[in-house]
């Protein structure tokens, strides 16, 4: 009996076919170069972008370049260790960090790892760094106050949960005691921070770190640092990995702080790596999307329609600026893609006005709807007293005659200076925010001497708390102005008192 050759190659076809059902390849690499935080490896035709890889040593990377010839990985620990030739095998998954409750109170690296010496974090959930950011439809507007307890900001350039606001300004003008301060205010207020310290010295990051626990802060904050040290990667992917865990919360339907401090540093590693991958450099060295790194970073912070539970992620990104210069490249990229600037002045914080919050170059495109009505209306004119003020005395250091009106001005925008001074780690209630903010648009204040207006505020506080709690509790419970005629009053009250101890 022949056999035909037709039967006998249709035969070991389906062999090899069913074989290799079977067989199970891992899709393994050489490394052909390794330096500054970068490898690149052959034999790794079918990675994925952002696909995390396992080198010989046990180090991890993530496939970045996917060129015709071989693979760019970034390299996420110690490159040390990984010399040329070694292998280098993907893992099919892309990269992704621990999430969950188990991480809230802690401080781990960019990976998910505690760096606090608490022990290992016990959770089985993860979620990739890279995600696509929810879209119009997924979204609603912003509506929610997120109180941040610093006067200047939730009278002038208020917050609100879902939004994307920038805290721009020079190095050592305040910018971390801002958000070091509104973390502290979130408490009780059903929110979960996450502070993303990218390229900070760790002393620094420690000290902060102290500040919170000190405070019972840290009960409701995860801490995700890269430090200077630490290889460029890690700073490249911190912010993502913090985003990726806020948005477990978020998509719970909980609300989210996330501040990123700051992105500057990121877009120095973004560029660093860029160079070495031997990515054609645009303005200033920095690769052609690098306004792409931030734009899909901070569109990720979002406010959920209701049938997706609600919840939101609020960002605060930081940008250090050199001299004041909010139009270099990198500044005015984050300015286009956030919902308004807190822009910090180097020359009030050395004069003594902290928070040094420039009222004319700072904005919220939120604006009112950030805000409780109460705060809305007591608020409403102090952007035009501090704007006339501002007018008005470059005026009169001519030595100029000046008439009753223009006097008046100029002692109610000294006081509104006074007024939004506040101490470090004091924040404060929106209730006695509106108190006090009341007693300044309305005169009270115009008769108190500037160097007394903290003691006036201090003391008016304590007299609301032991007197007028009611008061108070009406402002917190229903954001509305109480009776005016019971709010004058009792101001009135107070001020007479403290202008008689003080004759």
């Amino acid at each position: 009996m022949s056999i035909k050759a037709e039967e006998i190659s249709a035969l070991i076809k389906k062999q090899l076919a069913d074989y290799k059902d079977e067989l199970s390849v891992d899709e393994v690499g050489t490394v052909t170069y390794v330096g500054d935080g970068i490898a690149r490896a052959n034999g790794l035709d079918n990675a994925l972008s952002g696909e995390l890889v396992e080198f010989q040593n046990g180090v991890f990377g993530m496939a970045q370049n996917l060129e015709s010839t071989d693979v760019g990985i970034v390299v996420l620990g110690d490159y040390k260790g990984i010399r040329e030739g070694d292998t280098v095998k993907r893992t099919g998954r892309i990269m992704e960090v621990p999430v969950g409750d188990a991480l809230i109170g802690r401080v781990v690296n960019p990976l998910g790892q505690p760096i606090d010496g608490l022990g290992e974090i016990k959770t089985d959930k993860t979620r990739p760094v890279e995600r696509k950011a929810p879209g119009v439809m997924e979204r609603q507007s912003v509506s929610e106050p997120l109180q941040t307890g610093i006067k200047a900001i939730d009278a002038l350039v208020p917050i609100g949960r879902g939004q994307r606001e920038l805290i721009i300004g020079d190095r050592k003008t305040g910018k971390t005691s801002l958000a070091i301060d509104t973390i502290l205010n979130q408490k009780d207020q059903d929110m979960i921070c996450i502070y993303v310290a990218i390229g900070q010295k760790e002393s620094t990051v420690r000290e902060q770190v102290e500040t919170l626990r000190k405070f019972g802060a840290m009960d409701y904050t995860i801490v995700v640092s890269a430090g200077p040290s630490e290889p460029a990667p890690m700073l490249y992917i911190a912010p993502y990995a913090g985003a990726a865990m806020g948005e477990e919360f978020m998509f719970n339907g909980k609300h989210v702080l996330i501040v990123y401090d700051d992105l500057t540093k990121q877009a120095d590693a973004y560029r660093e790596l860029s160079l070495i991958l031997r990515r054609p450099p645009g303005r200033e060295a920095y690769p052609g999307d690098v306004f792409y790194l931030h734009s899909r970073l901070l569109e990720r912070a979002a406010k959920l329609s209701d049938e997706l539970g609600g919840g939101s992620m609020t960002a605060l990104p930081f940008i250090e600026t050199k001299a004041g210069d909010v139009s270099a490249y990198i500044p005015t990229n984050v300015i286009s893609i956030t919902d308004g600037q807190i822009f910090l002045d180097s020359d009030k914080f050395y004069a003594g006005v902290r928070p040094a919050i420039d009222a004319g170059t700072s904005v919220s495109r939120v604006g009112g709807d950030a805000q409780i009505k109460a705060m809305k209306k007591v608020a409403g004119t102090l952007r035009l007293d501090l704007a006339s003020y501002a007018e008005l005395e470059s005026f009169t250091q001519f030595g100029s005659d000046l008439d009753e009106a223009t006097q008046a001005k100029l002692n109610r925008g000294r006081r509104t200076i006074e007024v939004l001074k506040q101490p470090l780690h004091k924040p404060l209630p929106v209730e006695k925010q509106v108190v006090i903010l009341y007693a300044l648009t309305h005169g009270f204040l115009d008769s108190i001497m500037i160097d007394d207006i903290m003691k006036f505020q201090d003391g008016l506080f304590d007299y609301f708390d032991n007197n007028h709690k009611d008061l108070l509790d009406e402002i917190k419970k229903t954001g509305q102005l109480p009776d005016t005629e019971k709010l004058d009053a009792a101001i009135k009250d107070y001020a007479d008192t403290f202008q008689a101890s003080n004759k």
